[in-house]
């Protein structure tokens, strides 16, 4: 099974190079974020025809989660993440595919901090980790797929150079705690993992040249229960995807895990 995650950055302006990923790179499952359409405007029928099942959660201008299944409807099985019923922005979905759940999220980006949206980011971070406190030891492969909006690190493997990011909400102790705590319920990093000390950077920001520059930060992450993890085969970004027309300013991240042992 092959799982990727991919920021979009506006479905309805970059359709055309979703589908054209989709049918190149043909993953299993997509998780989708920063639709910033709202749910009516979801391109279903397009996405149909590409031979892709969805369940989405649209916001009009921002946000948005999606779960595409290849050949199949995905089974929602959570919509919004809970711990705060006022919560109302789309940022979290959840669906059983092929006996593995998979949760699709877009943690907040915090800028400005310090500030309400920095708050705002570190309470939705509060959320996930008690959320996935309760899958993490479950016997069915789990994936915690998305935009983390957090660099785990200052090393060459995650940023390019922190020098200038220093003050941005991605890099602040705060985030990077919150990630640590998550990866420390027994969470596997799985590029992190097979790529120890290779730059695998999946956004790079649309101002100062940072793409030819190669000038990238590694925020979009897939997280493996034990169960998943042991049938880790294969990571990557789609790299290309940053330099082709009208790009995102994320590439898509993913996974292939392997078919389950008879019996089990």
């Amino acid at each position: 099974m092959k799982i990727a995650s991919f920021n979009i950055n506006g479905i309805q302006g970059r359709l055309a190079t979703l589908l054209g990923w989709l049918e190149r790179a043909a993953p299993d499952v997509v998780c989708l974020q920063e639709l910033k359409t709202a749910s009516a405007n979801f391109p279903v029928a397009a996405l149909e025809r590409a031979g892709y099942g969805a369940i989405w959660c649209g916001e009009k201008g921002f946000n948005g989660v999606a779960i595409l299944a290849r050949g199949q409807q995905p089974l929602e099985v959570r919509r919004g993440l809970p711990g705060d019923p006022q919560d109302r922005q789309s940022r979290y979905i959840e669906a059983a595919i092929d006996g593995t759940l998979i949760a699709c999220l877009y943690l907040p980006n915090g800028n400005p901090q310090p500030g309400p949206k920095f708050d705002y980011k570190l309470a939705w971070f509060e959320r996930l980790i008690a959320q996935a406190a309760a899958y993490v030891a479950r016997q069915e492969p789990v994936v915690l797929a998305g935009d983390y909006n957090v660099v785990p690190s200052d090393e060459v493997a995650d940023i390019y150079n922190p020098r200038s990011w220093l003050k941005d909400a991605l890099l602040q102790p705060q985030s990077r705690a919150a990630y640590r705590r998550l990866l420390d319920q027994g969470w596997v990093d799985a590029i992190a993992q097979q790529h120890p000390g290779q730059p695998m950077y999946t956004f790079w920001d649309y101002f100062r040249q940072r793409w030819p520059r190669n000038a990238g930060l590694r925020i979009d992450h897939l997280l493996l229960n034990a169960a998943a993890a042991r049938r880790l085969q294969q990571s990557g970004v789609d790299r290309e995807m940053r330099g082709g027309e009208k790009p995102s300013d994320h590439a898509p991240v993913w996974i292939t895990l392997k078919p389950p042992r008879r019996g089990r």
